[in-house]
Protein backbone atom coordinates (compact mmCIF):
# COMPACT_ATOMS: atom_id res chain seq x y z
CA UNK A 1 0.00 0.00 0.00
CA UNK A 2 1.58 3.40 -1.18
CA UNK A 3 0.55 6.86 0.17
CA UNK A 4 0.25 9.66 -2.28
CA UNK A 5 1.80 13.26 -1.60
CA UNK A 6 -1.06 15.76 -3.15
CA UNK A 7 0.60 19.25 -1.08
CA UNK A 8 2.51 21.75 -1.92
CA UNK A 9 4.43 24.49 -0.02
CA UNK A 10 4.93 25.35 3.60
CA UNK A 11 3.38 28.55 4.66
CA UNK A 12 1.58 29.16 1.60
CA UNK A 13 0.31 25.73 0.57
CA UNK A 14 -2.07 24.15 -2.38
CA UNK A 15 -3.65 20.20 -1.83
CA UNK A 16 -5.17 19.19 -5.02
CA UNK A 17 -7.81 16.37 -5.63
CA UNK A 18 -9.69 15.22 -8.54
CA UNK A 19 -8.36 12.88 -11.49
CA UNK A 20 -8.89 13.27 -15.53
CA UNK A 21 -11.52 11.89 -15.91
CA UNK A 22 -13.42 11.99 -13.02
CA UNK A 23 -16.16 14.32 -11.85
CA UNK A 24 -14.28 17.39 -10.81
CA UNK A 25 -10.23 18.72 -10.30
CA UNK A 26 -9.53 20.74 -7.34
CA UNK A 27 -7.75 22.07 -4.86
CA UNK A 28 -7.77 23.51 -1.18
CA UNK A 29 -4.89 26.90 -0.47
CA UNK A 30 -3.97 27.92 2.56
CA UNK A 31 -1.89 30.12 3.92
CA UNK A 32 -3.42 33.35 1.84
CA UNK A 33 -3.20 36.25 3.36
CA UNK A 34 -6.26 38.22 3.82
CA UNK A 35 -7.75 41.14 2.35
CA UNK A 36 -6.45 40.28 -0.97
CA UNK A 37 -8.95 41.52 -3.83
CA UNK A 38 -10.13 38.08 -5.24
CA UNK A 39 -10.32 39.37 -8.74
CA UNK A 40 -12.02 36.20 -10.59
CA UNK A 41 -12.16 36.66 -14.05
CA UNK A 42 -8.51 37.40 -14.11
CA UNK A 43 -8.47 33.74 -11.96
CA UNK A 44 -10.48 32.23 -14.67
CA UNK A 45 -7.99 34.05 -17.33
CA UNK A 46 -5.59 32.67 -15.93
CA UNK A 47 -7.18 28.92 -16.44
CA UNK A 48 -8.14 29.84 -20.34
CA UNK A 49 -4.58 30.10 -21.09
CA UNK A 50 -4.17 26.55 -19.78
CA UNK A 51 -7.42 24.62 -20.96
CA UNK A 52 -7.68 22.32 -23.86
CA UNK A 53 -8.84 23.24 -27.23
CA UNK A 54 -7.95 26.57 -27.33
CA UNK A 55 -6.22 26.63 -30.53
CA UNK A 56 -5.50 23.93 -33.55
CA UNK A 57 -1.91 23.54 -31.36
CA UNK A 58 -3.24 21.65 -28.69
CA UNK A 59 -5.59 19.15 -27.89
CA UNK A 60 -9.15 19.23 -29.60
CA UNK A 61 -10.47 18.30 -25.84
CA UNK A 62 -12.96 21.00 -25.06
CA UNK A 63 -13.36 22.28 -21.39
CA UNK A 64 -14.64 25.54 -19.68
CA UNK A 65 -12.62 24.94 -17.30
CA UNK A 66 -14.81 27.40 -15.10
CA UNK A 67 -13.83 27.65 -11.19
CA UNK A 68 -15.61 27.50 -8.67
CA UNK A 69 -14.78 29.20 -5.49
CA UNK A 70 -16.18 27.16 -2.35
CA UNK A 71 -14.64 28.71 0.92
CA UNK A 72 -12.06 31.50 2.04
CA UNK A 73 -13.45 34.46 -0.06
CA UNK A 74 -16.27 37.04 1.00
CA UNK A 75 -17.60 39.90 -0.60
CA UNK A 76 -14.72 39.72 -3.19
CA UNK A 77 -11.63 39.55 -0.47
CA UNK A 78 -9.62 36.33 1.12
CA UNK A 79 -10.85 36.00 4.50
CA UNK A 80 -7.64 34.01 5.79
CA UNK A 81 -9.25 30.93 5.70
CA UNK A 82 -8.66 28.15 3.88
CA UNK A 83 -9.45 28.71 -0.04
CA UNK A 84 -11.17 25.87 -1.64
CA UNK A 85 -12.42 25.71 -4.95
CA UNK A 86 -13.69 23.06 -7.81
CA UNK A 87 -13.53 22.95 -11.71
CA UNK A 88 -15.92 20.48 -12.85
CA UNK A 89 -14.84 17.96 -15.78
CA UNK A 90 -17.68 18.07 -18.03
CA UNK A 91 -15.78 16.68 -22.04
CA UNK A 92 -14.37 13.27 -21.02
CA UNK A 93 -14.33 10.75 -23.41
CA UNK A 94 -13.21 7.15 -21.50
CA UNK A 95 -14.07 4.84 -23.86
CA UNK A 96 -10.97 6.01 -25.46
CA UNK A 97 -9.03 4.32 -22.84
CA UNK A 98 -11.22 1.24 -22.48
CA UNK A 99 -8.08 -0.69 -24.48
CA UNK A 100 -5.28 0.91 -22.31
CA UNK A 101 -6.98 -0.94 -19.16
CA UNK A 102 -4.12 -3.73 -18.92
CA UNK A 103 -1.54 -2.02 -20.93
CA UNK A 104 1.62 0.26 -19.87
CA UNK A 105 1.67 3.19 -22.18
CA UNK A 106 5.09 3.62 -23.12
CA UNK A 107 7.15 6.54 -21.19
CA UNK A 108 3.72 7.51 -19.38
CA UNK A 109 3.54 6.41 -15.41
CA UNK A 110 1.28 3.45 -16.08
CA UNK A 111 3.80 0.72 -14.98
CA UNK A 112 5.55 2.99 -11.99
CA UNK A 113 1.86 3.67 -10.40
CA UNK A 114 0.88 0.03 -11.27
CA UNK A 115 3.84 -1.06 -8.97
CA UNK A 116 3.56 1.47 -6.23
CA UNK A 117 0.01 1.51 -5.34
CA UNK A 118 -1.25 -1.85 -6.59
CA UNK A 119 -3.91 -0.30 -9.37
CA UNK A 120 -3.93 2.77 -11.29
CA UNK A 121 -7.12 4.96 -13.07
CA UNK A 122 -6.01 4.31 -16.70
CA UNK A 123 -8.72 6.76 -17.64
CA UNK A 124 -5.99 9.02 -19.13
CA UNK A 125 -3.98 8.85 -16.82
CA UNK A 126 -5.72 9.60 -13.78
CA UNK A 127 -3.96 10.97 -10.86
CA UNK A 128 -1.20 11.49 -13.12
CA UNK A 129 -2.55 12.92 -16.00
CA UNK A 130 -1.78 17.05 -17.14
CA UNK A 131 -5.19 18.31 -16.56
CA UNK A 132 -4.77 17.64 -12.62
CA UNK A 133 -2.13 21.01 -13.11
CA UNK A 134 -5.81 23.44 -13.01
CA UNK A 135 -5.78 23.15 -9.39
CA UNK A 136 -1.77 24.77 -9.76
CA UNK A 137 -3.21 27.60 -11.78
CA UNK A 138 -5.83 28.63 -9.88
CA UNK A 139 -3.76 28.97 -6.91
CA UNK A 140 -0.71 30.57 -9.00
CA UNK A 141 -2.82 32.63 -9.90
CA UNK A 142 -4.28 33.92 -6.59
CA UNK A 143 -0.73 33.66 -5.75
CA UNK A 144 0.33 36.42 -8.25
CA UNK A 145 -3.03 38.46 -7.17
CA UNK A 146 -1.04 38.70 -3.64
CA UNK A 147 2.52 39.28 -5.73
CA UNK A 148 0.59 42.08 -7.76
CA UNK A 149 0.24 44.28 -4.06
CA UNK A 150 4.37 43.47 -3.99
CA UNK A 151 5.00 44.85 -7.46
CA UNK A 152 6.37 40.84 -8.27
CA UNK A 153 5.78 40.03 -11.95
CA UNK A 154 6.30 36.58 -13.47
CA UNK A 155 6.12 36.17 -16.98
CA UNK A 156 7.16 32.85 -18.96
CA UNK A 157 6.96 32.04 -22.70
CA UNK A 158 7.94 29.54 -24.93
CA UNK A 159 12.02 29.74 -25.95
CA UNK A 160 12.33 26.80 -27.96
CA UNK A 161 10.84 24.17 -29.65
CA UNK A 162 12.34 21.25 -30.99
CA UNK A 163 15.56 22.58 -32.89
CA UNK A 164 13.72 26.09 -33.24
CA UNK A 165 15.23 28.54 -30.42
CA UNK A 166 14.64 31.98 -30.04
CA UNK A 167 18.27 33.29 -29.94
CA UNK A 168 18.04 36.34 -28.06
CA UNK A 169 17.69 38.00 -24.44
CA UNK A 170 14.92 38.12 -22.75
CA UNK A 171 15.21 42.04 -22.57
CA UNK A 172 14.99 42.38 -26.59
CA UNK A 173 11.73 41.33 -26.29
CA UNK A 174 8.23 42.57 -25.21
CA UNK A 175 7.18 39.79 -23.06
CA UNK A 176 3.41 41.45 -22.68
CA UNK A 177 3.36 40.11 -26.36
CA UNK A 178 3.35 36.91 -24.71
CA UNK A 179 -0.20 35.99 -25.16
CA UNK A 180 -0.35 37.22 -29.04
CA UNK A 181 0.17 34.40 -30.69
CA UNK A 182 -0.70 30.37 -29.79
CA UNK A 183 3.00 28.91 -28.95
CA UNK A 184 3.38 32.08 -26.76
CA UNK A 185 6.17 33.12 -27.58
CA UNK A 186 7.22 36.51 -27.58
CA UNK A 187 8.87 36.84 -31.65
CA UNK A 188 6.15 36.65 -34.34
CA UNK A 189 8.61 35.47 -36.65
CA UNK A 190 9.85 32.68 -34.28
CA UNK A 191 6.36 32.05 -33.32
CA UNK A 192 5.43 31.25 -36.61
CA UNK A 193 8.22 28.73 -37.35
CA UNK A 194 6.94 27.16 -34.50
CA UNK A 195 3.62 26.84 -34.82
CA UNK A 196 4.49 25.03 -38.12
CA UNK A 197 6.77 22.58 -36.79
CA UNK A 198 4.27 22.06 -34.15
CA UNK A 199 1.69 21.18 -37.04
CA UNK A 200 3.83 19.27 -38.68
CA UNK A 201 4.68 17.16 -36.09
CA UNK A 202 0.75 16.31 -35.15
CA UNK A 203 0.27 15.32 -38.71
CA UNK A 204 2.36 12.76 -38.30
CA UNK A 205 0.60 11.60 -35.20
CA UNK A 206 3.94 12.38 -33.26
CA UNK A 207 5.10 14.73 -30.33
CA UNK A 208 7.70 17.35 -30.00
CA UNK A 209 8.69 19.07 -26.60
CA UNK A 210 11.16 22.50 -26.04
CA UNK A 211 12.23 25.13 -23.53
CA UNK A 212 10.30 27.47 -21.58
CA UNK A 213 12.39 30.38 -20.37
CA UNK A 214 10.51 31.99 -17.12
CA UNK A 215 11.13 35.45 -15.44
CA UNK A 216 10.39 37.10 -11.86
CA UNK A 217 11.10 41.20 -11.95
CA UNK A 218 10.58 42.88 -8.76
CA UNK A 219 11.67 40.09 -6.35
CA UNK A 220 13.27 41.70 -3.39
CA UNK A 221 16.69 41.02 -1.74
CA UNK A 222 16.72 37.75 1.19
CA UNK A 223 14.53 35.15 -0.41
CA UNK A 224 15.33 31.54 0.09
CA UNK A 225 17.88 30.07 2.54
CA UNK A 226 21.45 29.25 2.32
CA UNK A 227 21.51 25.60 3.26
CA UNK A 228 18.42 23.60 2.80
CA UNK A 229 15.30 25.45 1.17
CA UNK A 230 17.66 27.35 -1.64
CA UNK A 231 15.19 29.50 -3.87
CA UNK A 232 16.66 28.05 -7.06
CA UNK A 233 16.35 24.58 -6.01
CA UNK A 234 12.87 25.22 -4.57
CA UNK A 235 12.20 26.56 -8.14
CA UNK A 236 13.61 24.00 -9.92
CA UNK A 237 11.54 21.25 -7.65
CA UNK A 238 8.15 23.53 -8.52
CA UNK A 239 8.87 22.81 -12.04
CA UNK A 240 10.01 19.37 -12.21
CA UNK A 241 7.09 18.40 -10.57
CA UNK A 242 4.87 19.89 -13.87
CA UNK A 243 4.33 16.61 -16.07
CA UNK A 244 6.86 16.12 -19.08
CA UNK A 245 9.34 18.92 -16.99
CA UNK A 246 12.92 16.93 -18.06
CA UNK A 247 15.54 19.74 -17.37
CA UNK A 248 15.96 22.66 -14.86
CA UNK A 249 18.33 25.40 -15.53
CA UNK A 250 18.79 29.12 -13.68
CA UNK A 251 21.13 31.85 -15.07
CA UNK A 252 23.83 31.12 -17.20
CA UNK A 253 23.06 27.48 -16.58
CA UNK A 254 24.56 24.57 -18.03
CA UNK A 255 25.83 27.13 -20.55
CA UNK A 256 27.74 28.59 -18.43
CA UNK A 257 30.40 25.75 -17.78
CA UNK A 258 32.19 26.83 -20.97
CA UNK A 259 33.32 29.87 -19.67
CA UNK A 260 36.12 30.68 -16.63
CA UNK A 261 35.28 32.75 -13.71
CA UNK A 262 36.58 35.89 -14.40
CA UNK A 263 34.03 35.74 -17.33
CA UNK A 264 30.89 34.65 -15.39
CA UNK A 265 31.32 36.79 -12.15
CA UNK A 266 28.88 39.05 -11.39
CA UNK A 267 30.82 42.35 -10.41
CA UNK A 268 29.16 44.37 -7.68
CA UNK A 269 28.74 48.48 -8.24
CA UNK A 270 27.53 51.50 -6.86
CA UNK A 271 24.16 52.48 -8.97
CA UNK A 272 22.43 55.41 -8.20
CA UNK A 273 23.17 54.77 -4.09
CA UNK A 274 22.25 51.49 -4.78
CA UNK A 275 24.56 48.14 -4.60
CA UNK A 276 23.75 46.10 -7.89
CA UNK A 277 25.66 44.44 -10.27
CA UNK A 278 26.89 44.95 -14.07
CA UNK A 279 25.63 41.77 -15.30
CA UNK A 280 23.24 38.91 -13.80
CA UNK A 281 24.66 35.81 -14.88
CA UNK A 282 23.41 34.02 -11.37
CA UNK A 283 20.09 34.45 -12.39
CA UNK A 284 19.12 36.65 -9.66
CA UNK A 285 19.82 33.74 -6.59
CA UNK A 286 23.20 33.90 -5.00
CA UNK A 287 24.14 31.10 -2.55
CA UNK A 288 20.33 30.19 -2.46
CA UNK A 289 19.10 34.15 -1.75
CA UNK A 290 17.26 36.11 -4.21
CA UNK A 291 19.72 39.25 -4.51
CA UNK A 292 16.95 41.40 -6.12
CA UNK A 293 17.86 41.32 -10.11
CA UNK A 294 16.03 39.33 -12.06
CA UNK A 295 15.42 35.87 -11.74
CA UNK A 296 15.59 33.47 -14.97
CA UNK A 297 15.53 30.59 -15.19
CA UNK A 298 14.59 27.56 -17.98
CA UNK A 299 12.38 24.68 -17.95
CA UNK A 300 12.83 21.93 -20.58
CA UNK A 301 9.81 19.58 -21.44
CA UNK A 302 10.28 16.25 -23.20
CA UNK A 303 7.70 15.63 -26.37
CA UNK A 304 4.56 14.38 -24.99
CA UNK A 305 4.56 10.64 -24.40
CA UNK A 306 1.16 9.68 -26.13
CA UNK A 307 1.99 9.14 -30.16
CA UNK A 308 -0.74 8.69 -32.54
CA UNK A 309 0.90 5.97 -34.20
CA UNK A 310 1.38 2.12 -33.36
CA UNK A 311 4.18 1.47 -30.14
CA UNK A 312 5.35 -1.85 -28.68
CA UNK A 313 4.63 -2.20 -25.51
CA UNK A 314 3.48 -4.95 -22.82
CA UNK A 315 0.49 -6.12 -20.68
CA UNK A 316 -0.09 -6.15 -16.99
CA UNK A 317 1.38 -9.68 -17.56
CA UNK A 318 4.26 -9.24 -19.48
CA UNK A 319 3.09 -10.16 -22.85
CA UNK A 320 4.39 -8.39 -25.99
CA UNK A 321 1.82 -6.27 -27.84
CA UNK A 322 1.32 -3.25 -29.59
CA UNK A 323 -0.61 -0.36 -28.42
CA UNK A 324 -2.77 2.12 -30.91
CA UNK A 325 -3.68 4.94 -28.62
CA UNK A 326 -6.95 7.08 -29.56
CA UNK A 327 -8.42 10.13 -28.16
CA UNK A 328 -7.45 13.93 -28.36
CA UNK A 329 -3.86 14.71 -26.92
CA UNK A 330 -1.32 17.28 -27.42
CA UNK A 331 1.41 17.19 -29.58
CA UNK A 332 3.31 20.04 -27.88
CA UNK A 333 3.05 20.72 -24.11
CA UNK A 334 4.77 24.13 -23.95
CA UNK A 335 1.79 26.26 -25.44
CA UNK A 336 -0.33 25.23 -22.05
CA UNK A 337 2.73 25.00 -20.26
CA UNK A 338 3.32 28.36 -19.85
CA UNK A 339 0.47 29.60 -17.47
CA UNK A 340 2.07 26.42 -15.54
CA UNK A 341 5.27 27.57 -14.89
CA UNK A 342 4.24 30.86 -14.06
CA UNK A 343 1.86 29.83 -11.38
CA UNK A 344 4.01 27.26 -9.77
CA UNK A 345 6.73 30.35 -9.73
CA UNK A 346 4.38 32.50 -8.25
CA UNK A 347 3.10 30.09 -5.13
CA UNK A 348 7.65 29.63 -4.38
CA UNK A 349 8.28 33.13 -4.42
CA UNK A 350 4.50 34.25 -2.06
CA UNK A 351 5.91 31.38 0.33
CA UNK A 352 8.87 32.27 0.51
CA UNK A 353 8.02 35.82 1.38
CA UNK A 354 5.59 34.71 3.69
CA UNK A 355 8.24 32.50 5.34
CA UNK A 356 10.74 35.62 5.77
CA UNK A 357 7.73 37.52 7.63
CA UNK A 358 7.40 34.84 10.01
CA UNK A 359 11.07 34.40 10.75
CA UNK A 360 11.33 38.12 11.36
CA UNK A 361 12.13 39.31 15.32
Amino acid sequence: MGLMKNSFGNIFTLTTFGESHGVAVGGVVDGMPAGVEIDEAFVQHELNRRRPGQSKLTTSRTEPDHVEFLSGVFEGKSTGAPIGFAVYNTNQHSKDYDNLRDIFRPSHADFTLQMKYGLRDHRGGGRSSARITIARCVAGALAKLALRKLKINIKAYTSQVGDIVLERNYQDYDLNTIDNNDVRCPDQPTASRMAALIEQVKAEGDTIGGVITCVIQGCPVGLGEPEFGKLHAQLGAAMLSINAAKGFEYGMGFAGVGHRGSEMNDVFVNKNDQISVLTNNSGGIQGGISNGQDIVFRVAFKPVATLLMPQNTVDIHGHETTINVRGRHDPCVLPRAVPIVEAMAAMVILDNYLLNLTIKI
